[in-house]
């Protein structure tokens, strides 16, 4: 379609992940099971973190946030995602799109400034234990969280409201499962050399600076690791950053491959594949990584699980 016909757009078209009628029901079946796992693990993080008092650790109160964020971006994209599988037409109003757009952004780079509050917290403990809980004391905790909500908000903003400011071509098909900042350039018939920039020195500000802290904390924490004589005290405490280490090379691998990469490199198809690695299977993983890996997580479990039982126990014998 001509890029010049500046209809108004108000509505998009996505094309979802695929155009194959026979793979419409089973990927339905297969991404719903993935997002409910994501959602009750991601929930169940957010819940046992808060209740058990054992819990109540700079940690686990960043993988208390860790949860919330990977629920609130599987939560923006995964819903309208299933809902695409079961209708004739994919279609997204425009402001939804916008709405979408931005929750996605801002939990997406939470999440990447979260994990390098995680990495620093892990730096803290090993090479300053005896310092731990003055320096990691709760308000330098919510300072680490907050200010990269405040940021990922800033961000989102800006680059959502730079899109949908632009003048839309009549032409609406969105080459994704979901609304998201590299197709909708496409769609573009301004200039889209600034908001192109923008996303560009974002995304690779966000993936490098925050990338940075993790690999200067685990450096450091290499350093302590190797000055310890016990081999068993090596591991024992490697261990305490397995889960982290997992969750941080699978996401900022994946991000990597998305957004910090010349234009001219974008396939789509790669880049659809790539969007449903870390926007559904990743959420659904941390607080798998986390549980499974996690000796303090499964007593939780166990413990809360025991106490739910004894109450459903009492309260079947009064009635």
């Amino acid at each position: 379609m001509d890029k010049q016909n500046l209809t108004v757009v108000k509505e998009f078209i996505l094309t979802g992940i695929t155009d194959r009628p026979e793979l419409q029901a089973p990927f339905f079946v297969l991404f719903l099971i993935i997002y409910m796992i994501s959602v009750v693990g991601n929930v169940g993080m957010i819940v046992l973190t808060q209740i058990d008092s054992r819990l109540q650790t700079p940690m686990y109160f960043f993988l208390r946030h860790l949860a919330f964020i990977d629920l609130g971006y599987s939560t923006a994209v995964g819903p309208k995602m299933l809902v695409n599988f079961v209708v004739q037409k994919n279609t997204i109003p425009y402001n939804w799109c916008a709405t979408q757009l931005a929750f996605f952004i801002m939990f997406i780079i939470s999440e990447l400034f979260v994990l390098s509050a995680m990495a620093y917290d892990r730096y803290v403990a090993i090479c300053n234990p005896l310092l731990y809980t003055v320096i990691m004391s709760e308000r330098v905790c919510w300072g680490l969280v907050i200010v990269p909500y405040l940021y990922s908000a800033f961000t989102s903003l800006l680059t959502t409201i730079k899109i949908f400011i632009s003048s839309f071509c009549g032409y609406n098909v969105i080459s994704h499962f979901y609304c998201d900042s590299l197709p909708l350039l496409e769609l573009l018939c301004s200039s889209t050399r600034d908001v192109e920039l923008i996303v560009l020195i974002f995304s690779a500000f966000n993936l490098v600076s925050s990338l940075f802290i993790v690999l200067v904390s685990y450096m450091l924490i290499l350093a302590a690791i190797l000055k310890m004589k016990s081999a068993e005290g090596r591991y024992k405490t490697f261990s305490t950053c397995g889960s982290h280490l997992i969750v941080v090379i699978v996401l900022y691998g994946t991000l990597s491959f998305m957004y910090v990469q010349p234009k001219s490199s974008h396939s789509f198809d790669n880049d659809k594949m790539a969007s449903v690695f870390y926007t559904i299977v990743i959420p659904m993983l941390n607080p798998l990584i986390y549980s499974l890996r996690n000796k303090e997580v499964k007593h939780a479990v166990h413990r809360t699980w025991k106490m739910c039982s004894n109450v459903l126990h009492k309260m079947n014998c009064i009635i």
